[in-house]
């Protein structure tokens, strides 16, 4: 019977630290990381704020865990594209055009996980995560090397400046001043020409034919 008392708490309160999450992660694409406080997210979830720490030391690692969280779920997509059918140079193109596009249907946390000024425990995950990204463009690098498809001298430094450039392409089209430009009715650059002009440079960097 303990046993069983035991394991009903530790369910209970893993609901409760899902709970919470979903509803960090809520606050994040709502307004990005300047959105998630403490408070407010304890309202969120219906619970005392001095409960939250019974879960997450402070502010910091809540965060990171959100972080790694919804950036796990964008390297998994786009492992899925680039592990997929089709020549090395059609993934790659594949895989930038969905995450681009993924990233423009929800802006806020794209730009927070790209760019927003973060705990210093988020910074660490973002670097993990960008490293994680180099892996897949690694693994596709060689691929296409191998194939003739792509003319790469250094594998590893040209995929490290692939997540560059996709992070920089997409920081200025995502920022809080290009989605009020757009509101506005202003000129500010579409999803299909980011895009297009991503695919076009990460192309050309790697070697590959255009066509």
């Amino acid at each position: 019977m303990a046993y069983r008392t035991t394991a009903a708490r530790l369910d209970r309160a893993q609901e409760l630290r899902d709970r919470i999450l979903a509803c960090a992660l809520a606050r994040v694409v709502d307004g990005g990381f300047a959105n998630l406080t403490m408070q407010a997210l304890a309202e969120d979830a219906g619970i005392a704020t001095g409960s939250l720490y019974r879960h997450f030391s402070g502010k910091g690692e809540l965060a990171a865990e959100v972080f790694s969280g919804a950036c796990r779920i964008e390297v998994d997509a786009l492992a899925e594209i680039l592990g997929g059918p089709g020549s090395a140079s059609q993934r790659l193109s594949a895989g930038l055009e969905q995450f681009a596009a993924r990233a423009w249907h929800s802006r806020r946390l794209a730009f927070a996980l790209i760019a927003e000024p973060v705990d210093p425990e988020v910074d660490e995950q973002r670097l993990l995560f960008r490293e994680a990204y180099a892996e897949l463009f690694v693994d596709l690098l060689e691929e296409g090397v191998r194939g003739g498809e792509f003319r790469v001298p250094q594998v590893n430094l040209i995929a490290a400046c692939l997540v560059g450039a996709i992070a920089e392409a997409l920081v200025g089209p995502l920022s809080p001043p290009a989605r009020a430009a757009r509101d506005a009715g202003l000129a500010a650059p579409d999803l299909a020409t980011v895009s297009q002009t991503l695919i076009t440079f990460c192309l050309r960097a790697v070697g590959a034919s255009e066509s």
